[in-house]
């Protein structure tokens, strides 16, 4: 097979009988996100008092969660219990496009989040008349199209180099990872990754962080009554950016570490959290923290049994 045409992770080598119970695990998890995320949709679709924006950009991330595993887990499952782990280029670079899109449409749709949340606090007389169904549907498709363009533009320019070498030392496909493995000037690639990194993640990030500060001060200079409900809604948003904060933080730092220099238990662990932890943990924290969501879901539970 000539060089760049296909790709071998490095990562599932040498794992022997393992690879039957991190499928089982594998398998159970992804069922579970699956079915997590699939109940907030049902949940939010279904119930007409919970068309209201909050809950329905809550129903966009659970449906970047499926999107996002989609892309991952199948493949991933497929690998362990294979004994060829290679995957052709094209392949490879639709996983890279799907995971990272995934990541980037995340940070788009807590910054609305944050967005939607600081006019309902700083202007409540005035929320449905600034937040109306089309402008938030106009915001959605924006969040959806502005990672995709980037992400899928970078996607392209890796595409356009010429290959020599086929390791990944990753158990999914990375678009940098791939980037490395270049016999010819990837400049352009490396700048423009540079632009996608600040467009996609760090404008986003500072955005909600702002959003957010401006959220505390105007409730500090509120009643205690206002700041409890404020927090309410707001809390379960501050751990979602958090945990996923944290998760690809520790994904790109990773990325930069050249192989080998860390542990291979540790590097598989750093680099699937931020695509497995916040798929599980959103619904979660939805479902447990917003009484709206929580009640409806046991009445949907209910009605199914």
């Amino acid at each position: 097979m000539e060089n760049g045409t296909y790709f071998y992770f490095m990562l599932f080598e040498n794992i022997g009988c393992l690879k039957y119970a991190f499928f089982t695990m594998g398998f159970i998890f992804y069922c579970a996100v699956i079915c997590f995320n699939v109940l907030i949709i049902l949940v939010i679709f279904m119930e007409k008092t919970l068309h209201q924006p909050m809950y329905i950009l809550i129903s966009c991330l659970s449906i970047n969660s499926v999107y996002g595993t989609a892309g991952f887990f199948p493949r991933l499952l497929t690998d362990l219990l294979s004994d060829a782990h290679l995957i052709s280029r094209e392949a490879c670079l639709l996983q890279s496009f799907v995971i990272y899109s995934y990541a980037a449409f995340e940070l788009t749709i807590l910054m609305l989040m944050a967005i939607d949340r600081f006019v309902a606090i700083s202007k409540p007389m005035h929320y449905n008349n600034i937040i109306t169904t089309r402008f938030l549907t106009f915001l959605i498709f924006i969040a959806w199209l502005y990672p995709m363009i980037f992400v899928g533009t970078s996607g392209l320019l890796t595409f356009r180099l010429s290959i020599c070498g086929n390791k990944l030392f990753k158990v999914y496909c990375h678009n940098y990872e791939i980037v490395k493995l270049s016999c010819v000037n990837n400049t352009i690639n490396n700048i423009y990754g540079l632009i996608v990194t600040i467009t996609t993640i760090f404008i986003p990030l500072s955005f909600i962080l702002y959003t957010y500060i401006r959220i505390i001060i105007i409730c500090q200079r509120s009643t205690q009554k206002f700041r409890s409900k404020a927090y309410q809604t707001c809390i379960p948003h501050m751990i979602i950016l958090l945990n996923f904060s944290v998760a690809l933080f520790l994904e790109l730092t990773l990325s930069r570490f050249v192989n080998g220099e860390l542990p291979i238990t540790l590097t598989i662990v750093i680099s699937l959290e931020f695509i497995v932890i916040p798929p599980f943990v959103n619904p979660l924290v939805y479902g447990l923290n917003l009484p709206d969501i929580r009640k409806k879901m046991w009445h949907l539970l209910k009605v199914s049994k």
